[in-house]
């Protein structure tokens, strides 16, 4: 009887001691099946949020490099300006030829202080061109300017002859810009005087250009005229 007794009791301290322990490694924080399971979802679900991040960043950077990087322009073709003086609107009639032709900028080169008709009289010495064209330093000043001259290639310069010389004004204009590395094509119209040394000693007011020999033409001649010259100068003029 004593050792049932005995038996039983030993049977009751180990069915205590199991559930002590089972509570003791409830109580240790170690996370049960479910809960690494979840854990696990939790983890997925960082690693992918992680890639997207990943992947929208890469876009991000991707985009700003090509906003930054510059549009690649189209080669252009030789750039052409036709620039002019003309007091009785002779040689405008010319340089409106050369530019209709070759589709080019043109420019009018206008006096600060309009020429008269009693400023053209030659037969007066008293008249105002009388008095500049006598004055190899005169330098009479120009109203606006060229928007970027750098641009240009080929600069065409017209002018009536008056005295035997391109007008003074021109000199302003020559003398304004820098035409290094440029063609530079000069044309002149007259009553009947030709190019002279008008052309010549309007390039010695310049520095790294190549001139042209000039031409002389009438205010009469036509766009057809006009060009055949032009065309005949062996010059790129691109498209």
């Amino acid at each position: 009887m004593m050792k049932k007794v005995i038996t039983v009791f030993i049977s009751l301290l180990m069915i205590l001691s199991l559930a002590a322990c089972g509570n003791s490694a409830s109580q240790t924080g170690q996370p049960s099946t479910e809960e690494k399971l979840a854990a696990g979802t939790v983890n997925s679900e960082e690693s992918a949020e992680n890639s997207t991040n990943a992947e929208n960043t890469d876009t991000s950077e991707g985009q700003t490099n090509e906003s930054e990087n510059p549009d690649i322009l189209e080669e252009q073709g030789t750039k052409v300006l036709v620039a002019y003086f003309s007091a009785t609107n002779t040689t405008q009639g010319i340089a409106e030829h050369i530019a209709n032709g070759l589709n080019a900028d043109i420019y009018e080169i206008v006096p600060e202080e309009p020429y008269t008709d009693a400023d053209l009289n030659y037969n007066d010495n008293n008249s105002r061109t009388t008095i500049e064209m006598n004055d190899p330093d005169a330098r009479p000043a120009i109203t606006g300017s060229v928007e970027d001259m750098e641009q240009y290639d080929i600069v065409f310069i017209g002018y009536p002859i008056w005295w035997g010389e391109a007008p003074r004004i021109v000199s302003t204009f020559v003398e304004s810009y820098d035409f290094s590395g440029k063609t530079i094509v000069p044309f002149c119209t007259s009553g009947g005087s030709g190019v002279g040394s008008s052309a010549t000693n309007l390039e010695q007011l310049t520095d790294g250009a190549d001139w042209l020999p000039g031409k002389r033409l009438n205010g009469s001649d036509s766009q057809d005229t006009v060009m055949e010259w032009v065309n005949g100068l062996g010059l790129d003029f691109g498209e």
